[in-house]
């Protein structure tokens, strides 16, 4: 029997969440896990899941056509809900759920209101010059994943001619670490204990880790068995390239 009714991963961007994701997704048991909020617009929830604002009366009856939404399409027949959040939607996430969930006097209640018992996944790269490079790179190239075979997978933009850019690198690094504090902070305000993934364990053993969170789930882990992962890494000689160059200018 299942422990949990939804799963949340709690990430920031170039964290190895849309291997996790497509890794989940595969075992056909746990859900279609992806950024079913991804951006803090609930005009752009609407458009996300087909459903348009004319059809309601107002917010409220909205945000519950989009939860319905994101419930149905995020589980997948399978009984169990994933869901990928970042710290830039989290908020108004939360929002909107106080809006539903009035009577939820916490954040983690007003979430499992809104998604059954759920276990939090916390998705977190220990590098955080290299995650800070791969997110220039992607948001440069335009290509943010690939697949196995080497195909695109999510082009958001045209190619730009990559730079080198020490002062943007900077200020992922220090976004980056600010979101996983952030996500630290929040978890021991809500007194909440979750189970820690990083990208290097899931780089070097996907089906481990695969197994893993199926079996702290409760579902059937022997499934991860076979499961091949679906997404390519970005990093090449130019990442590498500017990891070391910005590691010897900092040091300098």
């Amino acid at each position: 029997m299942a422990q949990y009714r939804s799963y949340i991963i709690c990430t920031s961007p170039r964290s190895g969440s849309t291997l996790l994701c497509k890794l989940l997704q595969s075992t056909r048991i746990a859900g279609v896990p992806d950024s079913h909020f991804h951006q803090p617009s609930v005009s752009s929830w609407l458009e996300d899941h087909g459903l348009s604002a004319d059809q309601y009366d107002g917010e409220h009856d909205m945000l519950v056509a989009v939860l319905d939404a994101a419930i149905a399409y995020g589980s997948g027949n399978t009984g169990i809900f994933g869901l990928r959040l970042q710290q830039h939607s989290f908020d108004f996430l939360l929002e909107k759920l106080g809006l539903l969930f009035p009577n939820s006097v916490s954040d983690a209640g007003r979430l499992q209101a809104a998604f059954g018992q759920i276990l939090f996944i916390h998705l977190t790269r220990a590098d955080k010059l290299e995650q800070a490079v791969s997110r220039l790179k992607a948001e440069q190239s335009g290509l943010w994943h690939k697949t196995a075979d080497g195909k695109d997978l999510e082009r958001l933009s045209a190619p730009r001619e990559l730079a080198y850019d020490a002062p943007k690198i900077a200020q992922h690094v220090a976004e980056m670490t600010q979101a996983d504090k952030d996500w630290e902070d929040w978890f021991a305000r809500e007194a909440l204990t979750p189970m820690r993934i990083s990208y290097d364990d899931l780089s070097r053993n996907p089906s481990r880790i695969l197994s893993d969170i199926l079996e702290e789930l409760g579902l059937d882990k022997s499934v991860s068995d076979g499961i091949t992962p679906a997404t390519a890494k970005l990093s090449d000689d130019i990442s590498r390239s500017w990891v070391e160059r910005f590691r010897a200018e900092s040091s300098m």
